[in-house]
């Protein structure tokens, strides 16, 4: 699963998430692509806790249906004021037991740090559900000047990191699988 973790008009999440899409599917793996403007979660509005997973609401029951289905997960997050999207925070919050024992890796965008310090916001969050992050992440510096006609273009070093990354992520995948809470 790639999930984009900005909303804003503008983004340019979507286009380097397209560009991941295209390195996994390259590399010969399905990809169930979220994207979190579409898929229009309220602000978290379940009255159990997810832990219980007594989900009340449809977009809860398909949310939860998809995270369960993911082998891994991908992040392609912005940095917004050393942290994170709060769009990707409300997906997060919806569940618990999903998460466990999920591989997951980053894609990061920003200015200078390349998106690093809302990785590390990320990772606290996603580790404290259960979650595993992999040891490489991607973190793309100033990425907006790699945007031509809408398509992220990334270099033969970046190329190289997201595959490394992909690697790591089915690896995990694999290995992490019998702890999933499927």
């Amino acid at each position: 699963m790639i999930v984009v973790g900005s909303v804003r008009p503008g983004r340019i999440g979507l286009p380097i998430a397209e560009w991941v899409r295209s390195r996994v599917e390259g590399a010969g793996h399905d990809v169930d692509f979220v994207d979190l403007r579409e898929l229009a979660l309220p602000f978290l509005d379940e009255p159990h806790h997810p832990s219980k997973r007594d989900y009340q609401h449809a977009h809860t029951r398909a949310w939860s249906a998809r995270v369960e289905a993911a082998d891994a997960l991908i992040f392609v997050t912005p940095e917004y004021n050393h942290s994170y999207s709060p769009a990707l925070k409300n997906a997060i919050d919806y569940l618990y037991a999903e998460w466990q024992a999920k591989p997951v890796g980053f894609v990061s965008y920003g200015g200078m740090s390349g998106g690093s310090r809302g990785v590390t916001a990320l990772e606290l969050v996603l580790s404290s559900v259960g979650a595993v992050k992999v040891p490489t992440e991607v973190n793309l510096v100033a990425a907006s000047k790699q945007l031509a006609d809408g398509a992220f273009a990334a270099d033969d070093r970046q190329n190289g990191g997201v595959d490394a990354l992909i690697a790591q992520v089915v690896a995990y995948g694999e290995a992490l699988r019998p702890l999933q809470a499927r």
